[in-house]
C-alpha cells in the first residue's frame, strides 16, 4: 500500500472517491446522449499505474476468502451498478476492485458515466461513512444517485452491499483492541490500514450481498411508517421550495417536483433530498450492521464477568433466595452454589482456538472424508441477520459438534454456542471444546431447582444477546440410525426465554447429518446388543485418532425448512411477553406446553424431510432386503435404479436430496468403502454385504427408511396377499399408519392419508410393480418376472417394524390387561427381540432397540389403546389390542406370525425371572455410574 503523503508527492492525482462527479477532462461524454460503457476512473497513465501497483501490493499481502454466493445481475446494459461499503479506506477500495476482477463482476474502480442521465462518477463504489460527508454525514455519491433516480423515471440503478471483515473475532466489550480498530467517520489512518493489511490480511473475508434496486428502496422508504413518511415528504417539499427559489441555482439544477409514486412529492436535487438520503443511508447501514453481526456474533463479555452477571441477575437472586429457604442454608452459600453451577456450564470463547480448530478440521476432513456436501444453506443465510437462530440437528456422532460448526463458520456465519453433555468435559478435550463455544450441561438435573434456574438464565442471556445456539433435540446419539424421540427440555427453555422477553424472533433450523461410514459404528452395535456404554475419556479420544487414516466416504449436511416460533405462538394462541422477565421458575401453561410438544415433533419431521439418500444408504436398503443379503449384480443395479426413480419421481419432500450417482457407480463406491464385495461367478457376479458389516449397514438403511416406508408397506400388503381390494388396503393403512408415523416421524397428516396412498400406489403401478385390475383390485405382477422380484425386495423393509408391533401386542394379549407396567413391557419386548434376532433373523441389533418399543407403547397410549394408571404405572387395555394385531396377517407370513406367537408366550415364572434379572442388571449399571 502506498502511503497517502507519498502518493500525493509522487502522483499529484486524487484517488477515486465519491466526493465529486467526474469532469470532462477525465472522461469524454458520448455524443448521442445514451448510457456509455464504464471507463477507468482516470485516463491519466499515472493513476492507472498507481491503481495497478497498489492492487499488486495488496494482492500479495491480502488473501481474502469469499463468503456466500456471488450476486446475480441481469444482462440489461442500461442498469448502473454500484457497490456499497460502510467504511471508506483505500485498502477497501482496492480490495473490492480486485475481487470484482477475480470473480468477473462489474468493476469497482471504474468510472460510471451515463450522459443521458447526467451521471459522471469516477468509481462504482458508495461509501456510507465517507470523510468528505461533513455537514450531515451523508454520502455524496448516494445523494447524487438519488437525485438522478427522482429526475429520470427510466433510470435503473442497482446497489450491491458488500461486507469486508479484517478478521472474524467477535469484539470484546470495552477492549483496547476494539478501540484501536474501531471504524469511524474519519479517513482511516495509515497506521490502521497497515495494521489491517499486515495483521489481518490472511484472515480477511468479503461477502457480496444480493443487489437492491435503488428506486424500490426509495419508494419503500417513502411508503413506510405513515408519520415518518409524512415528515419526510414535508421536509423534502420544504427543501424543494427553498431550492427552487435559490438565486444561486444553476440552469442544470431541476426546478420541478417529480411524482415518482402516488401521493409522494420529491425533488430531483442533491441538497433537496437530505432526509430521503439520510433514511436510505440509515437503512443500508442497518442492513450491513446486521450482516456483520450475523458473521461475527455479538460483542463478548469475558467469562468471569458473564458468570457474575448471571449470579447477580434478578432472576437468579430470586432462585438463590428460594434455594436458601428450601434447604435451610444461607443466601451466601446458595449464591456460591449458583456460581459453581454457572462456572460449570458457561463457555469461554477463544478466537485463537476457533482459528486453530478451523485449520485442524480443514486438514482432518480431507483425511477422513472424500468430501463434505452441504445442502440448502442459503435459506439459513437469509435469516441470520434478522432472527435468533437455533440449530436443532439430529445426533449421529461426536463429530456432529465439530462438523456443523465448521460448515457454518466456513460459510461466513457466526458459530453457534453448542449445548454439550458434561460427559465431554474431560481433561484436555473439555477446555478446548469450551473455548470453541461449547457450554456444558448435566445429563440429568431433574429436581435441582437452582441448577435449572441458572441454566435457564444462561440460555435467556444468550438468546437476548442474539447469540446463535445449537442443541441436539434427541438428547443423545442415535445408536440405530433412526431419529430418537425428542427431549423437550432445551426446547422448553428456548420458548420460556422468548416468552419472558423477545429481542429477535426465534427460528429453529432442523438439520440433517448423514454419514457413509461412522467412527462409533462398532461401539453402537455393541451397545445395542447390551454392552455397557463406554464413558468419554482421553484414552477414548486417542482410540478414535487411530482411525484417521481410514476413508469414511462423504458426509452430508442438509438444512431443513426453518420453523418460526411466532407461527406456533399464533397457532396455539400463546401471547408474546406472557411470562415475567425477572423470573425463571414461572411454569409454561397448558397451551405453551402443547406448543413445545408440537414444535418437537415438527422439528423431527423436518429433519427427516431434509434427508439425503446417499449411495451407502441405498445399497444398505437394497441388500438388507435381499435373501442372505446378496443379489445378482444386474438385479442389484435394477433395484437401485428403481429406488432412485421412486425417490426422484415422487419425492418424499422438496427438501430431500437423492444421490445422482449411477447404479454401477453406487456399487463400485460401496466396494471402495469395503462395505460390500463382488463375488465373481461364471453365471454373473454377485454383490453381497461384506463380512460383519450387516449390523452396521442397518444403521445407514435406517437413515432413509422413512423415505420408502409407505411404498414398502403398500408393496407388502399386495405381495403377501396376491390380490387386495383398494378399500381394504386403505382401512389397514389407516389403522397401522399412526404407529409407523410415530416411529419414523413421517410428516404426512392422517386426514390426507388416502391421497398420499393413492399417489404412491399410482407410481408403483407406473413402474409395473403392482397391477390394477378392473374390479378395483390390486394384484402382484406375473410370478418369477423381474417386476415380481423387485416387489418382493421392496416389501421387506417394513416387515421388521410390523414384527415388533405384533410381538408387543401378542405379549400384552397373552399376559392380559392390568398385569404389566410400561417399563416391564419394554424390557420384556427387548429380551424377546434379542432372542428372536439370534434364532430367526440376521442378528441385526436395531430390531430390538429399546427406543422403538418405547415409541410403540407411547403411540398406543396416545391413541388410547392403552391406559396407564398414574400411581402404579400398570397398563390396561381392551379388545382393540387384538383388533390391531389382526391386521398383521395381511402383511406378515403365517410362519412369522407363528414364530412371534411362540416367542412371546411366557409363563408367570419366566416373566418373574426375567423382570428380576433386568432389575438386577439396572442396579449394577446404576452402581457403576455412581
Amino acid at each position: 500500500m502506498i502511503p497517502k503523503f507519498l502518493k500525493k508527492r509522487i502522483f499529484k492525482a486524487p484517488m477515486a472517491s465519491d466526493n465529486s462527479p467526474m469532469t470532462e477532462h477525465s472522461i469524454t461524454p458520448e455524443t448521442d446522449g445514451s448510457p456509455t460503457v464504464p471507463k477507468p476512473y482516470s485516463s491519466a497513465p499515472i493513476n492507472q499505474l498507481y491503481r495497478k501497483i497498489s492492487g499488486q501490493m495488496l494482492d500479495v499481502a491480502v488473501k481474502p476468502k469469499l463468503l456466500g454466493e456471488l450476486p446475480e445481475f441481469d444482462h440489461d446494459d442500461q442498469t448502473l451498478r454500484f457497490y456499497v461499503l460502510q467504511d471508506y479506506s483505500r485498502s477497501n477500495s482496492i480490495l473490492i476492485d480486485l475481487q470484482t476482477q477475480e470473480h468477473n463482476l462489474p468493476p469497482a474502480l471504474v468510472g460510471v458515466q451515463d450522459s443521458a442521465h447526467n451521471i459522471k462518477e469516477n468509481a462504482a463504489i458508495i461509501f456510507l461513512h465517507h470523510p468528505h460527508a461533513k455537514e450531515n454525514q451523508l454520502s455524496p455519491r448516494l445523494s447524487r444517485l438519488v437525485s438522478a433516480i427522482l429526475q429520470y423515471p427510466e433510470l435503473k440503478v442497482r446497489l450491491v452491499p458488500v461486507s469486508i471483515l479484517w478478521g472474524r473475532a467477535p469484539e470484546k466489550e470495552d477492549s483496547l483492541f476494539k478501540l484501536l480498530t474501531a471504524d469511524n467517520w474519519q479517513d482511516p489512518s495509515i497506521t490502521k490500514q497497515l495494521f489491517n493489511i499486515g495483521v489481518m490480511g490472511r484472515d480477511t473475508f468479503v461477502q457480496f450481498h444480493p443487489p437492491q434496486d435503488l428506486r424500490t428502496l426509495i419508494n419503500d422508504s417513502l411508503k413506510g411508517d405513515d408519520d415518518e413518511a409524512a415528515d419526510l415528504n414535508s421536509a423534502i417539499f420544504e427543501a424543494a421550495t427553498l431550492d427552487t427559489n435559490d438565486s444561486d441555482a444553476t440552469d442544470s439544477t431541476p426546478k420541478n417536483i417529480i411524482n415518482i409514486a402516488p401521493n409522494y412529492a420529491v425533488v430531483a436535487a442533491a441538497d433537496g433530498n437530505r432526509e430521503l438520503v439520510r433514511s436510505l443511508q440509515q437503512q443500508l447501514n442497518i442492513y450491513l450492521d446486521k450482516q456483520r453481526a450475523s458473521m461475527l456474533g455479538p460483542d463478548l463479555s469475558d467469562r468471569r464477568n458473564l458468570v457474575d452477571k448471571l449470579v447477580y441477575s434478578p432472576a437468579i437472586k430470586h432462585a438463590i433466595e428460594a434455594e436458601a429457604a428450601a434447604t435451610g442454608t444461607s443466601a451466601r452459600e446458595a449464591r456460591l452454589l449458583a456460581k459453581s453451577y454457572a462456572n460449570e456450564m458457561v463457555n469461554d470463547y477463544s478466537h485463537s482456538i476457533i482459528r486453530g480448530f478451523y485449520k485442524f478440521l480443514t486438514w482432518l476432513w480431507t483425511q477422513l472424508y472424500d468430501g463434505v456436501e452441504v445442502h440448502h444453506f442459503e435459506r439459513v443465510r437469509e435469516l441470520a441477520a434478522d432472527y435468533e437462530l437455533v440449530y436443532v440437528p439430529c445426533h449421529r456422532s461426536h463429530v456432529d459438534y465439530l462438523l456443523l460448526s465448521y460448515v457454518i463458520y466456513k460459510r461466513g456465519l457466526s458459530i453457534p454456542y453448542v449445548a454439550a453433555g458434561d460427559n465431554l468435559d474431560v481433561p484436555f478435550l473439555g477446555p478446548i471444546l469450551r473455548g470453541a463455544v461449547a457450554f456444558y450441561i448435566r445429563r440429568s438435573f431433574r429436581g435441582n431447582a437452582l441448577y435449572t434456574a441458572v441454566l435457564r438464565e444462561y440460555m435467556h442471556t444468550l438468546i437476548t444477546r442474539n447469540t446463535p445456539i445449537e442443541y441436539f433435540i434427541e438428547g443423545g446419539r442415535s445408536r440405530s440410525g433412526r431419529l430418537l424421540p425428542p427431549k423437550m427440555g432445551m426446547l422448553a427453555m428456548t420458548v420460556h426465554s422468548q416468552l419472558r422477553q423477545s429481542n429477535k424472533p426465534v427460528v429453529f433450523i432442523p438439520t440433517y447429518i448423514g454419514y457413509e461410514r461412522i467412527m462409533e459404528g462398532g461401539t453402537y452395535v455393541g451397545e445395542l446388543k447390551g454392552k455397557p456404554k463406554e464413558s468419554e475419556s482421553l484414552l477414548g479420544l486417542l482410540k478414535v485418532g487411530r482411525k484417521i487414516e481410514r476413508i469414511f466416504g462423504n458426509v452430508h449436511l442438509s438444512f431443513g425448512t426453518p420453523l418460526h416460533l411466532t407461527d406456533f405462538m399464533t397457532k396455539f394462541d400463546v401471547p408474546e411477553n406472557s411470562l415475567p422477565a425477572d423470573r425463571t421458575d414461572t411454569p409454561l401453561d397448558d397451551k405453551a406446553s402443547a406448543m413445545v410438544d408440537n414444535i418437537g415433533v415438527k422439528v423431527m419431521q423436518h429433519i427427516n424431510k431434509a434427508a439425503v439418500v446417499t449411495p451407502v444408504s441405498l445399497l444398505s436398503l437394497v441388500l438388507l432386503s435381499a435373501p442372505k443379503s446378496a443379489l445378482d449384480e444386474d438385479i442389484c443395479r435394477e433395484q437401485i435404479a428403481l429406488y432412485q426413480g421412486l425417490a426422484q419421481q415422487l419425492p418424499y419432500s422438496s427438501d430431500t436430496v437423492v444421490t445422482d450417482m449411477s447404479p454401477q457407480q453406487i456399487i463400485n463406491y460401496g466396494i471402495k468403502l469395503k462395505l460390500i464385495e463382488r463375488i465373481p461367478h461364471i453365471l454373473g457376479d454377485i454383490i453381497q454385504i461384506a463380512g460383519k458389516q450387516a449390523a452396521l449397514l442397518s444403521y445407514f438403511r435406517n437413515n432413509i427408511l422413512h423415505v420408502f416406508i409407505l411404498l414398502s408397506f403398500l408393496s407388502a400388503l399386495v405381495a403377501r396377499n396376491g390380490r387386495i381390494d383398494r378399500s381394504r388396503l386403505d382401512n389397514i393403512a389407516k389403522q397401522l399408519y399412526p404407529f409407523l408415523q410415530s416411529e419414523l416421524f413421517l410428516y404426512y397428516p392422517a386426514h390426507g392419508l388416502a391421497d398420499t396412498l393413492n399417489k404412491k400406489i399410482d407410481i408403483l403401478i407406473a413402474h409395473g410393480l403392482i397391477i390394477e385390475l378392473d374390479d378395483g383390485m390390486l394384484s402382484v405382477p406375473e410370478a418369477n418376472s423381474r417386476y415380481y422380484q423387485q416387489l418382493q425386495v421392496l416389501a421387506t423393509p417394513v416387515e421388521q417394524s410390523l414384527e415388533r408391533y405384533f410381538m408387543t401386542l401378542a405379549l400384552l394379549a397373552q399376559q392380559g390387561s392390568g398385569n404389566l407396567t410400561e417399563n416391564e413391557v419394554v424390557d420384556l419386548c427387548h429380551l424377546l427381540g434379542q432372542r428372536l434376532s439370534v434364532l430367526y433373523a440376521d442378528d441385526i441389533p436395531d430390531f430390538f432397540d429399546r427406543a422403538l418399543f418405547t415409541s410403540f407403547i407411547g403411540a398406543l397410549t396416545r391413541l388410547d389403546y392403552l391406559q396407564k394408571e398414574e400411581e402404579t404405572g400398570i397398563l390396561t387395555f381392551d379388545h382393540r389390542i387384538n383388533d390391531i394385531a389382526h391386521h398383521a396377517k395381511y402383511v406378515l407370513t403365517s410362519d412369522m406370525m407363528q414364530i412371534l406367537q411362540q416367542v412371546s408366550s411366557l409363563n408367570e415364572e419366566e416373566i418373574a425371572h426375567a423382570i428380576t434379572e433386568i432389575s438386577n442388571k439396572k442396579q449394577r449399571k446404576f452402581g457403576r455410574k455412581r
